[in-house]
């Protein structure tokens, strides 16, 4: 498989901080991009967001609003999973790039870890997805993956999938191992169950018959 390297580009060069607002709103109109790189001094300084830069003063430079650049990145040597979770957390489709020695490579850009993401057994592989949701404070990706192996499920793959101030949502894939018992478990760890499953919606039709059937013989 390609590595994920492979997709770094350095197709438009990173924004000078001395560039005017102007020429950045300029290149905002040719791209599709939510935000760039601006670095200052050959160094990474944090991105720019195309909402932002809207509303700026077109006489003004790049500079001038380094207190609203926004500092998420990714590091060279980050796992695709891992690059796809700094995507979803900033809500970005473009991801600056550094490496060990925080110098800028370039960036990934969405439609791009999109086609790599497409190629991993994530994707090809058969299997069933379940979306969890847990507190943010309290999730934990080994112990959503152990929930999965302690019974006999083989996790295909598993990211954050959307998160906010109090909450996260992780999606797992699964490829071998009996999802009801699955899900039943994640709730007894405190997870709420996000996605639909037939037999979990089989269990709690029973559930409600069952609720229904015990008010109708104690009237």
């Amino acid at each position: 498989m390609t590595e994920i390297t492979n997709y770094i580009t350095n197709d438009f060069r990173a924004i000078d901080s001395q560039e005017t607002i102007a020429s950045i709103q300029d290149f905002f109109i040719d791209v599709n991009f939510s935000h760039f790189p601006i670095l200052e001094d050959g160094i990474f300084i944090g991105s720019i967001s195309s909402d932002d830069v809207e509303t700026f003063d077109i006489e003004k430079k790049a500079i001038d609003y380094k207190y609203t650049l926004e500092h998420f990145f990714a590091r060279k040597s980050m796992l695709w999973l891992d690059v796809l979770e700094v995507f979803a957390k900033n809500h970005t489709n473009l991801l600056p790039i550094l490496d060990e020695n925080n110098n800028y490579v370039g960036y990934y850009e969405m439609e791009d870890i999109m086609k790599f993401f497409q190629e991993t057994p994530f994707l090809k592989e058969p299997g069933a997805i379940i979306i969890v949701q847990k507190g943010l404070l309290d999730y934990s990706m080994s112990e959503a993956t152990q929930i999965v192996e302690s019974n006999n499920g083989k996790v295909l793959g598993c990211f954050v999938s959307e998160a906010d101030s109090e909450n996260v949502q992780i999606t797992v894939k699964i490829g071998l191992g009996a999802i009801n018992e699955i899900i039943q478990t994640y709730r007894r760890y405190g997870y709420e169950i996000i996605s639909e499953h037939q037999e979990d919606t089989y269990i709690n039709s029973l559930k409600e018959r069952s609720d229904y059937l015990d008010k109708y013989l104690n009237i």
